[in-house]
């Protein structure tokens, strides 16, 4: 299968539009900020815009990693912009933000992957918006741990870092990265800070089998891993990894149930679901696990 298939109904969405996702777009050139939410061609970004909502990334437009979903550019990376922790955190203020995703490209270039900036952004953030939750999505980091300390020392609520897809598909769409690798990431948020959720994503439909989704969801929860995002791949171009199966809301059901039952504190699966869409439901819904177990 691939992406010539007509698209089901489940998966279209309305054009961004209105007053509100224009004063978005108003802001984000006020700052000078990137959104995931384009560089990715989320197909939410409408619906979190008209929300007054935002998934900002730090460090640029411009990846090191040539990863084979994504359609983020991959061109030589930008010089880090020293005002770009302080601007996000204007951002978040004037929209009123009570929690917040923050992600990044990767950038291998960078001696500390880029830890040092993402500690910068979730001070500031902090500080400038004390009652809000902030949580990021980072990248490797090539498996550092010096580096993610960084992070975790900055003290996000919550931190992520997505899998993407089970083991035997690395090669073929995630080249220059490692499953091994990636979870020891996930498992050591926990080590180093037991009060920071750890998150996790995975895109379906690239050619998965739901045995194999199933032990992937026995090797996260191993590691601790308390919060999953389950959704649709969607190919940006002809030229990206091909879709191979549409998967259906009903197996998006199951998935979400299995996780959950598996140890997972909350599983957002749906074929739109991705890693920051409406993250704060996640938060509260782990929150609120966590807080009954604690009694």
């Amino acid at each position: 299968m691939s992406e010539t298939l007509t698209r089901p109904e489940w998966l279209k969405t309305k054009a961004p539009k209105g007053v509100r996702h224009d004063n978005v777009r108003e802001l984000l050139k006020k700052y000078h900020l990137n959104t995931v939410c384009d560089e990715a061609c989320c197909p939410n970004r409408g619906e979190c815009f008209n929300l007054d909502i935002a998934t900002f990334m730090i460090l640029g437009r411009q990846c090191t990693r040539n990863c084979q979903f994504c359609a983020v550019s991959k061109e030589n990376p930008e010089p880090v912009d020293k005002d770009e922790p302080m601007n996000v955190a204007k951002g978040v203020k004037e929209l009123g933000l009570e929690y917040v995703v923050i992600t990044s490209v990767t950038r291998d270039d960078l001696s500390d992957g880029g830890a040092s900036h993402f500690a910068q952004t979730i001070k500031a953030i902090k500080k400038l918006n004390p009652g809000t939750k902030v949580e990021v999505l980072i990248p490797d980091l090539e498996g550092d741990l010096d580096d993610l300390k960084t992070i975790v020392d900055a003290k996000p609520d919550v931190i992520g870092h997505n899998v993407e897809t089970i083991p035997s598909l690395y090669s073929d769409i995630r080249p220059m990265a490692s499953y091994k690798r990636s979870v020891k990431v996930i498992e050591a948020v926990k080590k180093l800070d037991s009060r920071i959720i750890s998150k996790t994503g995975i895109m379906v439909g690239v050619g998965e089998t739901e045995e194999q989704v199933n032990r992937l969801f026995d090797d996260l929860v191993k590691v601790g891993c308390e919060l999953i995002t389950i959704g649709q791949y969607l190919a940006p171009t002809k030229q990206h990894y091909p879709i191979k199966e549409y998967i259906t809301p009903e197996q998006f059901k199951r998935y979400k149930e299995t996780a959950e039952s598996k140890g997972f504190l909350y599983a957002a699966s749906s074929p739109l679901t991705r890693s920051s869409h409406l993250a704060i439901e996640s938060y509260l819904a782990a929150t609120a696990k966590k807080t009954v177990k604690n009694k």
